[in-house]
């Protein structure tokens, strides 16, 4: 079993950049698929990015590619999502998510996933 606590975001004007973190605890970090997703008020939740266990495997979601970069450190235990050039459509809470076996297309949709931090909220004012 893992813990995830993300933190990180926060309000931003159209344009600018935030770095959200989540921090593990638990079972050895480099046992998890990382992954991040958001969720919009009203909207189901959507795959941003994920990140296999030593660093490679990186996707992200079209809309995300070339603004958002994921990464890990597994001696810190923590994944990291860069996101620059956000745009208000970006606004969302945020969700760090781990799963020990998806692979493939199971690591972009939430039901990839067994463990899930608290969310963090992103705001993005035009």
């Amino acid at each position: 079993q893992v813990q995830l606590v993300e933190s990180g975001g926060g309000l931003v004007q159209a344009g600018g950049s935030l770095r959200l973190s989540c921090a593990a605890s638990g079972r050895p970090f480099i046992a998890y698929v990382m992954g991040w997703f958001r969720q919009a008020p009203g909207k189901e939740r959507e795959f941003v990015a994920t990140i296999g266990r030593t660093g490679g495997g990186t996707n992200y979601a079209d809309s995300m590619k070339g603004r958002f970069t994921i990464s890990r450190d597994n001696t810190k235990k923590t994944v990291y999502l860069q996101m620059n050039n956000l745009r208000p459509e970006d606004t969302a809470v945020y969700y760090c998510a781990a799963d020990p076996s998806c692979s493939g297309d199971g690591c972009y949709v939430p039901q990839g996933y067994r463990y899930w931090g608290q969310g963090t909220q992103v705001t993005v004012s035009s």
